[in-house]
């Protein structure tokens, strides 16, 4: 029942308060969980962002996703809590405790009873067998009884572990229809980040027309589909080797804007045309950019090689 409780609710701090309020027979205040919180950081960054961005759209689409799922684990809780720590709980607070101080009782009485045999055994005079017999037959009696007491009660868990596996049964289908909304949830997901060019989901330095068409026909995600090569255009997914074929250098359009993280990179902005080559013992996911006379490194995922 412990660890269950904490498969629930890993927070121990929050532990403690839900049994408070529980004892207190209040209800708990709702908290955040923490996916709901990822979601919510995800979609406030892709926001900030630019949810007309690729990056900031998949940021958001990815914190709904896990806001759905902070609600999925909210549904097994509640449930897993309803179904099965309850009746649980209940039994272990209640008919388990009966039962084992009527089992305790019954063990004083069996002493009891042991030492009226053994004191009837020990007894010399008539006038003392007489009062040890007589005690024995009190002992035995009150023993039998609570005998009779304990076995019936001990009967009972046979009832008590049938409703104990039908909630085992609705703990195990809480749990089988939270991971399948999951699975589920992050499937759709994937399907919609597939929609994304695949230079931007991919770091390969070789990409086929086939998934850029593939993606580019896909109407899951609306705002990146004109971010995505028509059939008809020029533009080519930008390949190290094409580079190193060719005369030395190419243009390339900038699909998003980045933020250069040292002096040895170039800043570029979106949409805006520059001129790339390879170096020699260069990084595969980089090329050399220049822009009039600036010049620096640029990610190669952010490109597309002009022909």
């Amino acid at each position: 029942m412990k660890q269950t409780e904490v498969l629930l609710q890993p927070n121990p701090n929050a532990r403690i308060e839900e049994f408070v309020y529980e004892k207190l027979d209040r209800k708990a205040p709702s908290r955040i969980n923490n996916e709901e919180l990822l979601g919510q950081h995800m979609i406030d960054a892709g926001n900030e962002f630019g949810p007309g961005t690729a990056y900031g759209n998949a940021l958001i689409k990815c914190g709904e996703t896990q806001k759905r799922i902070g609600t999925a684990v909210r549904e097994l809780i509640h449930t897993s809590a309803i179904n099965f720590l309850t009746p649980l709980r209940n039994f272990i607070e209640g008919d388990y405790k009966t039962i084992a101080k009527e089992k305790k009782l019954l063990q004083n009485k069996r002493l009891d009873l042991d030492a009226a045999k053994t004191r009837l055994k020990k007894a010399r005079t008539a006038e003392t067998r007489a009062s040890s017999e007589q005690e024995l037959r009190i002992t035995q009696s009150e023993f039998d009884r609570q005998a009779e007491i304990t076995r019936l009660l001990l009967e009972g868990i046979s009832s008590t572990h049938a409703h104990h596996l039908r909630c085992l049964n609705d703990f195990v289908e809480a749990q089988m229809t939270y991971y399948a909304q999951c699975y589920q949830y992050m499937l759709d997901l994937q399907k919609q980040l597939g929609s994304f060019p695949s230079a931007f989901i991919s770091n390969n330095n070789q990409a086929s027309t086939a998934s850029v068409s593939n993606a580019s026909t896909s109407s899951s995600s609306p705002v990146t589909s004109s971010l995505l090569p028509s059939t008809s255009s020029t533009i080519v997914t930008p390949s190290l080797s094409d580079l190193k074929e060719s005369s030395g250098s190419r243009k390339a359009r900038v699909l998003y804007d980045y933020d250069a993280a040292n002096s040895s990179e170039l800043s570029l902005l979106a949409d805006e045309v520059i001129t790339v080559y390879s170096i020699v013992g260069m990084d595969s996911d980089w090329l050399m950019g220049e822009r009039g006379n600036q010049k620096g490194k640029v990610p190669i995922t952010y490109l597309e090689l002009l022909n």
